[in-house]
């Protein structure tokens, strides 16, 4: 146990593999109390089970550490305050959450069931707001603490995972709302996009670029949550295997006006020249993502 976060207590969800376990695990050797929470559900949401969660739980305090486990879903508000009641009941604060729980359930947008898209950004957005409504109750009471949101750069858009991408890019606006919201009671807000080997990305039909391992997500998420980042908020990072780097700011980028009201035609007229459009950096991938998914590769798996 080092100590980066000596005396914190920090709620993971997802924790039981993946990146949430790499997390959880990281969290408890830098000296934090850990709850860890996962439902136990198959990649597409199926065949909840507690064992997961007790196995890594049992593993940090094997280790030394402090740990409990709850089973418990991320979709409802009474879950969300289990995760977080359950920190405060069993160590008596709330100093950080992270928000790792995450389903698939891939469609074409044109065949996506409300059945497919419902249960995704239940799990992911709604997941998210779950956990962070409780946590932030405590936290502004304590003036102090950290949420953690995980993201995708699958929020920039998706060829095949309307529901997903529609569920990160909705966590980039719930973080960064929540780091205006909460700033005045020093609590900070932050985004964390891994590109990492999972089981979420093995189905994934094309290369991922700088593909790292679960683990090399962690230190990045242990530096949110410390006191050495109580000035960072707000932001959206990247970690890749041993790259990190930050997400630009929305903003306008080019402007043009009219004198009055504009007509369709003046707007076709000059649209193109003054301002043009800001081209989807996917588009450029999109045929090769669709060869290789027509081949059946699996290259990240």
């Amino acid at each position: 146990m080092t100590g980066f976060l000596k005396d914190k207590v920090v709620a993971v969800t997802g924790a039981g593999r993946g990146i949430g376990r790499a997390v959880a695990l990281a969290c408890a050797a830098e000296g934090a109390a850990v709850v860890v929470n996962d439902h136990g559900v198959g990649v597409s949401g199926e065949e909840p089970a507690s064992e997961v969660a007790e196995a890594v739980a049992a593993e940090i305090t094997g280790a030394g550490g402090a740990a409990v486990a709850v089973a418990d879903t991320v979709t409802t508000m009474a879950g969300g305050g289990r995760i977080v009641g359950a920190a405060v009941e069993a160590f008596g604060r709330i100093d950080g959450v992270v928000c790792v729980a995450g389903i698939l359930r891939e469609r074409m947008l044109f065949n996506m069931t409300e059945d497919e898209w419902d249960p995704v950004v239940a799990t992911h957005l709604k997941g998210t707001f779950t956990v962070f409504r409780a946590a932030a109750e405590q936290m502004r009471r304590q003036r102090s603490g950290s949420l953690i949101g995980f993201t995708s750069g699958n929020h920039a858009g998706s060829v095949s995972q309307a529901n997903y991408s529609a569920a990160k890019g909705g966590v980039v606006s719930l973080v960064r709302s929540a780091a205006l919201g909460m700033h005045k009671y020093g609590v900070t807000a932050n985004a964390v996009a891994p590109v990492a080997r999972t089981r979420m990305s093995a189905g994934v039909p094309f290369a991922l670029g700088e593909m790292g391992e679960p683990e090399d997500v962690a230190p990045l998420v242990v530096y949110l949550l410390s006191d050495a980042a109580r000035d960072v908020t707000g932001q959206v990072y990247t970690a890749a295997g041993g790259k990190i780097a930050v997400w630009n700011q929305p903003h306008e980028t080019r402007a043009m006006y009219a004198d009055g009201r504009w007509t369709p035609a003046e707007i076709a007229d000059r649209l193109p020249g003054d301002i043009g459009q800001e081209r989807m950096p996917m588009l450029d991938r999109i045929e090769a993502m669709a060869r290789a998914a027509a081949d059946g590769a699996r290259p990240n798996a």
